[in-house]
């Protein structure tokens, strides 16, 4: 197509300005242009760099869309510095290192504008601009789709980007546009991007969807708000937040995810209100590290497409459901990690396939008004301190209400558990809890059943038509310890037989109703006399330093650990023996640095370590004092200082073990109390260098920084101990530790298959070493008991053989 002519129309006050004229070139018609004048492009293609510093109207001819092109052979087709009117034009760029079209200043308004291009970014708006874009489609393979950079903003209406080989739009520099009713799809990397301190996007009636990175990628301080906005069809995570990022999802859906649908860490902050996700192969919210938090009310997570719980809290992190419903999912909600944190208020958990509520590894969740229904396992805290309130929640229709294991001590309080499969209540292998004021009815198991001297609290608690008896307490053995025994109080039963007394030893029980219930009181448990008070045993004498390394030497893999140990204890000892021989000993500073993922046994030989320094006689106890951020950093001044020293105080004779101690020096500390903590740490350890042995734990970079940013603190610890990542061979051994301690056997194949599943397995920011080995064996035995449920007579080997077939599927 030839170039054709321009037509000026001039809207000056003189006669000269009042007429229309015509030009042979667009440079030559804007050169003649003033401010108010219309340029009217003729059909045809103009090989020319536009720059319009006046505010003309330029537009295609009326009726015939594309049929003026703006494509130089290279440069900035079209830059735009004043408040002018850009309309109807079809422009073409092929420089890769410049936009198709640059706005930098003034409030103009691009109408109908089609970009089709290989450079830098479709359309890029910098500075002081703030454009109005309507209607117009951004279609650049090579780049950017639209670029708002340094500290730019504008609105862009009903816009498209049809293609980009980056992000569709990009936010940085403290830039803030507005996107209404617009189309990103067909990107390569993220929908939406925002990126920075103060850099802000707002988003209403959009639709982000075939995208190849994620759909929304909020980072590095910067915030967004969506409204009314859809997200699917992404190739990595729906929403991601990093670093600070701040996010707003209002009436918003995001669907067809095959990853997680949001996946938010370090320390960033999002909000759901009204929204629904579903449909996603990984997690529905996905929350990780201190400080990270996730707040959804009136939301909706459901379908899950994977094998992954639809909500995971975990690293410290905390998540508030608010009025929410999670159903046909996998798990509903997993909460892990010492500081991770999850409240649910008034929220509905149905037709989850095996757990809505699991709480781990020192986690903690608060649910509140809540309904679990129609699934495996209604609520599970499964070890030592995990723990939380359950309170005026219904669970009904599970295999088991409520499970409790492995020291775990969560408060059930006013809570109904109606026609469980099996148990209302499971407590074992020394769980504890208490129960208050809870009702079990139509269990077809035992209402409470409590085994392995677990140390329970019944209170005011009733069962009705459980068909093997509404309370069990299976005898914990002659070798209990005293007082490993459950505590009833004021409990009934609609059955003669509703309350199993424990064994005889166990006298210091309180025995039930004290007072008749509707259908009559539980029989009185059988009340040993009181046996004359008991002789002082000694006490158990401490491990050797030798026992305690034959426990370290059992560990999986960790060869590289278990020679730094070595190597400390020896100095150590022989330290000790030189001192007794009156000889000098070589100063030897216990304090260490635990580097390595998450998973791969830090917090174990932490413990280990202790028991040699008291084996050895260096500490008084050995016992262990884990601690993170939140435990040592208060809200307020002074506060911070209390809690480290009551921290120290608690691990004095044995070790101070600080997890994710990074934390406490983040990279902009600015008014942050963490560095009180660290101050108050030093002198504590200077003051009483003798009294508690200090170790400071997290991943190996993070770590690297803060001793680099904390000389001080670096200077009073004697070696970095790195725990290096499990490889497959390892995983494989705790699995089979796993299975052995559970009484599982893995059949022939199944160790191949172990050790194939791991090699391939992706090593990614959630892959938690021994705790993935953990949940993979868990996840084994999930899928065992779906299929061993199906045979009429299982066999003992189908009732022990894990095969290969049980493994998860890798997404």
């Amino acid at each position: 197509m030839a170039q054709g002519t321009v037509q000026v129309t001039h809207t000056g006050t003189s006669r000269w300005r009042r007429r229309t004229g015509e030009y042979p070139s667009l440079a030559a018609a804007l050169e003649a242009a003033a401010d108010g004048d219309v340029l009217t492009v003729a059909p045809g293609t103009y090989r020319e760099n536009l720059v319009l510093q006046r505010a003309v109207t330029l537009r295609g001819p009326e009726g015939s869309p594309g049929s003026v092109r703006i494509a130089p052979v290279d440069g900035v087709p079209l830059t735009v510095r004043a408040s002018a009117v850009v309309q109807d034009l079809h422009v073409e760029g092929q420089d890769a290192a410049a936009p198709a079209v640059l706005v930098e200043e003034g409030t103009p308004e691009l109408r109908d504008v089609r970009v089709v291009t290989r450079s830098a970014a479709g359309i890029e708006v910098r500075g002081n601009a703030r454009p109005t874009v309507r209607r117009c489609a951004v279609d650049n393979p090579a780049g950017i789709g639209i670029a708002v950079l340094d500290g730019a903003g504008g609105v862009f209406e009903e816009c498209e980007v049809v293609a980009a080989g980056q992000a569709g739009v990009a936010v940085r520099g403290g830039a803030h546009p507005r996107l209404e009713r617009c189309r990103v799809h067909h990107t390569s990397g993220s929908g939406l991007s925002a990126t920075g301190e103060n850099s802000a996007l707002e988003a209403v009636g959009c639709e982000i969807y075939e995208v190849r990175g994620s759909g929304v990628h909020i980072t590095g301080r910067a915030t967004a708000h969506l409204t009314d906005c859809d997200v699917h069809r992404t190739t990595a995570d729906g929403v991601t937040l990093d670093t600070d990022a701040v996010l707003t999802l209002a009436d918003c859906r995001i669907h067809d995810i095959p990853e997680n649908a949001v996946d938010l860490r370090s320390r960033s902050v999002l909000t759901l209100t009204r929204t629904t996700v579903r449909q996603f192969g990984r997690n529905g919210l996905s929350v990780w590290d201190p400080g990270t938090r996730v707040d959804a009310n009136q939301c909706e997570i459901f379908d899950s497409t994977g094998d992954y719980p639809a909500v995971w809290v975990s690293d410290g992190a905390t998540a508030v459901l608010d009025s929410c419903r999670v159903h046909d999912v996998p798990d509903a909600l997993f909460v892990l990690d010492r500081g991770s944190r999850a409240d649910v208020v008034d929220t509905d958990l149905s037709q989850v396939r095996n757990t809505a509520v699991s709480v781990s590894d020192g986690a903690t969740a608060q649910l509140d008004d809540c309904r679990i229904r129609d699934a495996a396992t209604g609520a599970w805290f499964r070890d030592h301190g995990s723990g939380g309130t359950l309170s005026n929640c219904t669970v009904d229709g599970t295999q088991t209400g409520v499970i409790v294991t492995k020291g775990a001590d969560p408060t059930v309080e006013r809570c109904t558990i109606d026609s469980p499969a099996e148990a209302g209540v499971y407590v074992s292998a020394g769980g504890r809890g208490s129960f208050l004021n809870c009702r079990v009815t139509g269990s077809g198991g035992y209402g409470f059943h409590v085994i392995d001297g677990s140390r329970t609290t019944l209170r005011k608690c009733r069962t009705e038509r459980c068909a093997r008896g509404g309370y069990e307490f299976a005898d914990s053995g002659a070798d209990a310890a005293a007082g490993a025994s459950p505590l009833v109080e004021d409990c009934t039963s609609d059955e003669s037989a509703g309350l199993r007394e424990p064994a005889a030893r166990e006298a210091a029980v309180q025995t039930a109703s004290h007072s008749p219930g509707l259908l009559g009181g539980v029989p009185g448990q059988r009340v040993e006399p009181e046996p004359p008070a008991p002789v002082a045993e000694p006490e158990q004498p401490a491990r050797s330093s030798k026992d305690v390394l034959g426990e370290l030497d059992a560990l999986v893999g960790l060869e590289s650990v278990k020679r730094e140990v070595r190597a400390l204890t020896d100095m150590i000892e022989v330290g000790r023996r030189r001192q007794q021989a009156g000889l000098k000993a070589a100063s030897v500073k216990r304090h260490l640095v635990f580097t390595g993922s998450p998973g791969t046994g830090k917090t174990t030989v932490a413990r280990l370590y202790g028991e040699i320094l008291a084996s050895l006689g260096v500490l008084d106890k050995g016992h262990l004092v884990e601690v993170s951020r939140v435990d040592l950093v208060g809200e307020h001044i002074g506060s911070t200082a209390i809690r480290t020293q009551e921290a120290f105080e608690k691990a004095r004779g044995g070790v101070l073990f600080i997890d994710e101690a990074y934390a406490l020096s983040p990279e902009d500390a600015g008014r942050d109390f963490g560095k009180e903590a660290i101050d108050t740490l030093v002198k504590l350890m200077e003051d009483h260098r003798d009294a508690v042995v200090v170790i400071v734990a997290g991943y190996t970079a993070e770590m690297e920084r803060f001793l680099s940013v904390n000389p001080g603190v670096a200077s009073r610890f004697s070696r970095t101990i790195t725990f290096s990542d499990y490889g497959p061979e390892d995983l494989l051994r705790i699995v089979e530790q796993q299975a052995d301690e559970h009484e599982y056997r893995l059949a022939p194949g199944a160790a191949e298959g172990l050790r194939k599943y791991f090699t391939v397995l992706p090593k990614g920011p959630a892959f938690g070493n021994g705790r993935t080995a953990r949940q993979t064996f868990e996840a084994m035995v999930e899928r065992h008991a779906s299929r061993v449920a199906q045979l009429p007579e299982p066999s003992t080997d189908d009732l022990t053989l894990l095969y290969a077939e049980d493994l998860p599927e890798l997404l």
